[in-house]
């Protein structure tokens, strides 16, 4: 089992290389480089009241398509999958009897899993999609996958699951970024299913802590029975509300992201340093190279540039590396090094 680690750990990184955090070209971290338009001056928020999600909760569950009472909020995705997990395996009457992971995939699933005692079965989405699940288990699959992007029809991957009772849990974190549609229509229709949404990596504010789960209306009242209260601060939800009011910030984020994407892709294709691209839709790009990422790492030190190595993530080895999709002037010494 290969550790836990994440993107976007510039403090660590700046230290390693005798810089300011602020001076750091972070291409670890896939968060939305564009920032949604915001008219809320924060120093005039009331903090003293204890916080009330209801207005962002209405507002969340209305730019997703679903019912008030169908989604469940979280300060960010990450608290979402640890609850979840918990929920399942403490508050349940039908417990999961294994976690399947469809590998490679977000870390902090491992971490939950293991922290929560099921037994993890491992399937390689590269070489073993079609690989059989066994009955009444959790199905872990995210969409845009991480570290590469890469999308899926889930129709048929639904009709084995559900063949086999199994609960659902599609983690869409990225899928804002793409045209593809939401499973979350299905909410309705198969009452195992759970879908994760993450506002921040869209909305480009991993500072501000807000995720979603979606799910029918007794799987979320059940959930819900079990959470702690006041699980958003006053400044999450003043951040999302007013973020979600700018609505033109899809049609200039997907644009913005289309065309620094497009830069960073023939940057990485004429490149003699870089063996495969993977072709991804979300807001990075997987790529192997011919060197250990580790090297790559080092060699842009003297740049400041920070990408992230995903030798930890199960189904990938030390020569892949996830660059972030950002400003193309961000990528001066990328280019530098892979083109020396």
């Amino acid at each position: 089992m290969t550790p836990f680690r994440h993107g976007g750990d510039i403090v660590a990184f700046a230290k390693r290389c005798h810089y300011t955090p602020e001076e750091v070209i972070d291409l670890s971290s896939n968060i939305n480089f564009v920032k949604p338009h915001l008219n809320t001056d924060f120093n005039t928020i009331d903090i003293a009241p204890y916080p009330n999600d209801e207005k962002a909760r209405h507002a969340t569950a209305s730019h997703y398509g679903v019912a008030y009472d169908e989604l469940a909020l979280f300060n960010g995705a990450s608290a979402a999958i640890y609850a979840l997990m918990g929920y399942l395996r403490h508050h349940t009457h039908k417990k999961p009897s294994h976690v399947v992971l469809y590998e490679p995939l977000y870390t902090e699933y491992k971490r939950a899993v293991n922290l929560y005692g099921f037994e993890m079965i491992h399937i390689n989405r590269y070489k073993n999609l079609d690989a059989p699940v066994p009955k009444n288990a959790l199905v872990v699959f995210v969409n845009p996958a991480t570290p590469d992007g890469m999308t899926y029809t889930m129709e048929a991957l639904f009709a084995k699951w559900m063949k086999q009772g199994c609960r659902i849990l599609i983690d869409e974190s990225f899928l804002e970024f793409t045209q593809i549609p939401s499973v979350s229509s299905h909410i309705k229709n198969y009452e195992n299913l759970w879908v994760l949404k993450s506002m921040t990596k869209f909305f480009g504010a991993a500072g501000v802590r807000m995720g979603a789960l979606l799910s029918n209306r007794r799987n979320i009242a059940a959930f819900a029975s079990t959470l702690p209260p006041w699980r958003l601060s006053a400044f999450d939800t003043a951040y999302i509300l007013d973020a979600l009011n700018d609505k033109n910030f899809t049609q200039r984020s997907h644009r913005a992201n289309a065309e620094s994407k497009a830069a960073l892709s023939a940057l990485l294709e004429s490149s003699p340093l870089v063996a495969y691209r993977y072709e991804g839709e979300a807001n990075f790009i997987l790529a192997k190279l011919h060197i250990p990422a580790s090297k790559l790492q080092e060699a842009l030190l003297p740049y400041r540039t920070l990408v992230r190595d995903c030798s930890d993530f199960d189904g990938l080895d030390g020569y892949h590396v996830r660059i972030a999709v950002k400003k193309t002037e961000k990528y001066t010494g990328l280019k530098e090094v892979l083109h020396a």
